[in-house]
């Protein structure tokens, strides 16, 4: 199981060294659970001070394809790498809705992320009217296609992919556990033609559509529900606490 919390743009960086410190002290090391936590990158390297040695990785909330250049406002897979991370969300639907993110750029990216040992979060997922249309399998499907096109895996852990129904995301509405258990089945078919079925069975797939302590433990139960992406309840150290354990039951 995996649990990632995406603090998104939040946290200054004295609340960030606090909350780090907090999950620091009460996970440790978690039996059969892998904890990340993806700061601001104003936090990365403050948060990673925290982190360093305890077993909870860090991630980054996205980067961009090439090592270097004339990119204002962007930051590199070296650059993370060297600041401490081992995973990078890349897709977002955020990034998508709101910085009109393709999944050919995605792609571009995971393949940089790979060739600087960085483990990608690719995100998937489908709006309301894509669900409401019955769409949801085709329109994830194609994402994950392009996406994960000209991707290369040597082992499953090279990979996440998080599924969240954009309709789910910060809104307080949550897909049903029947519905995350039958798009995470679609996935996993997905994943298993792509990458063969030794590698693709063993991808994390997280869900990421409003994970709460009270919903976590029957989402997590379901059949390829590999853990979760975690946003808003990433924020309160409590709360993704109790997201860990329920992970970890």
């Amino acid at each position: 199981m995996l649990v990632v919390g995406n603090w998104k743009m939040n946290l200054d960086l004295a609340a960030a060294r606090q909350l780090s410190s907090a999950l620091v002290s009460s996970l440790g090391r978690q039996d059969h659970v892998e904890v990340g936590i993806c700061p601001p990158f104003v936090a990365l390297d403050a948060v990673y001070s925290v982190l360093h040695g305890s077993g909870i990785r860090l991630g980054a909330q996205n980067m961009h394809e090439a090592d270097n250049g004339a990119f204002t406002g962007e930051v590199s897979a070296p650059m993370l790498r060297a600041v401490g991370c081992h995973y990078v969300i890349l897709g977002h639907s955020e990034r998508r809705q709101f910085f009109v993110e393709t999944d050919a750029g995605v792609s571009r990216k995971a393949v940089q992320a790979r060739a600087h040992r960085l483990v990608p979060i690719v995100c998937v997922g489908e709006s309301l009217p894509e669900r409401e249309a019955e769409q949801h399998e085709t329109v994830v499907q194609r994402q994950l296609r392009e996406s994960l096109e000209n991707v290369e895996l040597n082992h499953a852990s090279e990979l996440v992919v998080a599924y969240e129904p954009v309709w789910a995301i910060g809104t307080g509405r949550t897909a049903s556990p029947e519905q995350v258990e039958a798009m995470h089945g679609h996935i996993r078919r997905q994943l298993e033609h792509r990458f063969g079925r030794t590698i693709g069975a063993g991808i994390a797939i997280l869900y990421g559509g409003s994970v709460k302590p009270d919903n976590a433990a029957d989402l997590f139960d379901r059949p390829d529900v590999d853990g979760g992406l975690i946003g808003g309840a990433s924020l309160k150290a409590d709360d993704f606490l109790s997201i860990v354990q329920a992970a970890r039951r």
